[in-house]
């Protein structure tokens, strides 16, 4: 902290407090240099995290909307919903990462898609049909097939091998 009377940057707090609203905390200091005593404030940061819409329109994140979409994408699937508050989480990380504060409606709707497309297939087409706003069937349809496609094939059973040589 930077002494408000001689500019000298090392101080120690004499004394600490919270105040009447909860909202800020009060510190007095000494200043090492100069003897003298001043007061500074701290404030939590309340500059929202912001989400750039499609149209371009920003409005403040707001995790319960991204629950929200999950939960109904979600809806009648073998999923818990601590996996629901799991993905939220990364999201949330992801937005508060970001260097200037918010981040685009497309990149959160692609890191949900990615992360439902490892978790469960019929989630991510739910989700999918909705973020992607497919237009008809053909969009819709082509979509499953690039899933398909991108499904790792399972290995084959192997077929016991037959006792003997029995020729038929």
């Amino acid at each position: 902290m930077l002494c408000p009377f001689c500019a000298h940057v090392e101080d120690k707090v004499v004394d600490s407090r919270e105040s009447k609203e909860g909202d800020s905390i009060r510190r007095r200091r000494e200043c090492l240099n100069c003897g003298r005593r001043f007061t500074s404030y701290e404030r939590i940061d309340e500059i929202p995290y912001m989400v750039v819409k499609k149209d371009g329109r920003r409005e403040a994140y707001d995790r319960n909307k991204v629950l929200a979409g999950l939960f109904r994408a979600c809806e009648k699937r073998p999923i818990s919903a601590a996996q629901l508050e799991s993905i939220a989480d990364q999201i949330e990380k992801v937005v508060q990462d970001s260097s200037d504060r918010e981040l685009s409606a497309s990149e959160i709707g692609k890191i949900i898609m990615r992360r439902l497309k490892a978790l469960d297939k019929v989630a991510y087409v739910r989700f999918a049909s909705v973020y992607l706003e497919f237009e008809d069937v053909t969009e819709f349809m082509s979509e499953l097939k690039n899933l398909v496609r991108s499904r790792v094939p399972r290995p084959k059973a192997k077929r016991p091998k037959p006792k003997g040589n029995r020729k038929r």
